[in-house]
């Protein structure tokens, strides 16, 4: 028997949007609008239904950053789980990638992350993962958007209903297995590095690593903060860190986003470390240690030009994917690569976990620099020049337009006639965002005049063609 829900009714839903609420990383919205607690509510109640037709019955882990929406979507989502007869365990403030390990390491069914990622305050989020610690895919998605929708049925009603605990003691088990994980057994004495923890889900966890293995540490943006989570600080602004590493004379920094998921670093000399760089960097060494299968790294296309062709003349393969961490781990299961990951610092390394771990990426790369004896300015100085890349983001706030760019021929036009101006010289890169309404606009180009004049000219016709 099964047993139909009409969630809209009940909970006295508002509208939902005709696009898909899910984007490249779950559902994010702003809070209070697209997020509300009768949303979030209905959420945890479908993706109940869901986690229990692929694993029967169990705990969901559940973990937050420090977003001041983050507590109410918690309390909605675990109340929707509940009744959907689920346990749910509360791990408080953490970063995502512990609720992907505490999944796939523990008793726990599967696993549910509120946050919006490197996103403002006013917006919150919430992502999924499977019993195994990998994001959800689509069909389970789309499996608990049509109950949202009011598309499908819920399985038959029982007087079982799940209970909540707080489980905050199991962020220590996931601090645990980081240092436990790293190859590396020399302690970081004598380093000093700086920290800019973005007043977001690791403002606990990174600081006491660091110092458990002996470097000296400072921090800064260093308590949870959900008024200005993001706001000025961390890997989308930069610059604040290399300008702390270089007033502290420390030898390296790292800046993680507000779900630490992802951490970009910084030399001693202040010049950005990213993504490319660090998956060149550890790649190497793996691969000198024959701990690389094939030779392979996976990254997205946004991989600049001057990384691929280095990686390249070393003996090494590069596999790029569409822009999303999802994606550079499918490909790394269906390849058997070990490391991959994101310019954006999103870096996945299947010896040690199954996502990417912005506080691990930082471990690693700071006991690789120790252990090998090379500081990060000097592998800095090893590895490759990078072609100039501009990226501009475009606020196109009609849905309907910004998902129908590829249609637009007035932009293919340009697309293609910054294409063959470049050749071989650069690349063009235009998507719309899976997690803001944005059209985001790439080029790349071996003159940074070049990919300035077609990231401007791309720009303009955009605002020309899809913005009212």
């Amino acid at each position: 028997m099964v047993v139909s829900v009409a969630s809209q009714s009940f909970l006295n839903l508002p509208a939902l949007p005709n696009n898909p609420l899910f984007g490249t990383d779950g559902i994010r919205g702003e809070a209070g609008k697209l997020l509300t607690p009768p949303l979030a509510l209905t959420i945890g109640y479908w993706a109940g239904q869901v986690y229990q037709e692929e694993y029967g019955k169990g705990a969901i882990a559940i973990g937050q950053d420090s977003r001041n929406s983050s507590d109410m979507l918690v309390m909605s989502l675990s109340a929707g789980l509940t009744a959907s007869g689920l346990e749910v365990w509360n791990l408080g403030l953490c970063p995502t990638p512990c609720v992907a390990f505490l999944t796939a390491n523990t008793d726990a069914i599967g696993g549910i992350m509120v946050s919006a990622s490197h996103n403002p305050p006013k917006d919150n989020g919430i992502k999924f993962f499977t019993a195994h610690g990998t994001k959800f895919g689509k069909s389970q998605a789309r499996a608990i958007e049509a109950g949202l929708r009011g598309n499908r049925y819920a399985l038959a009603s029982s007087t079982y209903w799940g209970r909540h605990y707080s489980r905050q003691e199991l962020v220590q088990q996931y601090a645990a297995a980081l240092q436990q994980s790293l190859p590396y057994h020399r302690p970081l004495t004598g380093l000093t590095v700086v920290l800019d923890l973005a007043w977001g889900a690791c403002v606990h966890v990174a600081p006491s690593l660091f110092q458990a293995l002996g470097a000296e540490v400072i921090c800064f943006h260093d308590t949870p903060d959900g008024d200005r989570i993001n706001v000025n600080c961390g890997s989308t602004h930069l610059h604040v860190l290399q300008r702390k590493v270089c007033q502290t004379g420390a030898d390296m920094g790292f800046a993680f986003d507000g779900d630490a998921d992802r951490a970009l670093a910084v030399d001693s000399q202040g010049r950005a470390v990213d993504g490319d760089y660090i998956l060149y960097f550890w790649g190497k060494r793996l691969k000198d240690q024959s701990q690389l299968p094939n030779n392979l790294l996976v990254a997205t296309v946004m991989a600049n030009l001057g990384f691929e062709r280095a990686w390249e003349e070393s003996g090494g393969r590069l596999v790029r994917t569409p822009v999303g961490d999802q994606h550079v781990q499918v490909q790394m299961w269906e390849t058997g690569a070990m490391l991959g990951g994101e310019q954006s610092g999103h870096i996945i390394c299947h010896h040690y976990n199954c996502t990417g771990d912005g506080v691990q990426t930082a471990l690693h790369l700071a006991c690789l620099t120790h252990y090998f004896g090379m500081s990060l300015s000097e592998m800095h100085d090893e590895s490759f020049e990078t072609y100039p890349q501009l990226l501009k983001n475009v606020r196109v706030e009609d849905a309907e337009r910004r998902c129908a760019w590829q249609e637009c021929d007035s932009l293919q036009s340009a697309i293609a006639q910054a294409e063959q101006a470049m050749g071989d010289q650069g690349r063009v890169l235009v998507r719309a965002s899976g997690t803001e309404p944005l059209i985001r606009v790439m080029v790349e180009a071996a003159e940074l005049e070049t990919a300035n004049y077609w990231s401007s000219y791309l720009v303009d016709t955009i605002h020309q063609h899809l913005i009212p």
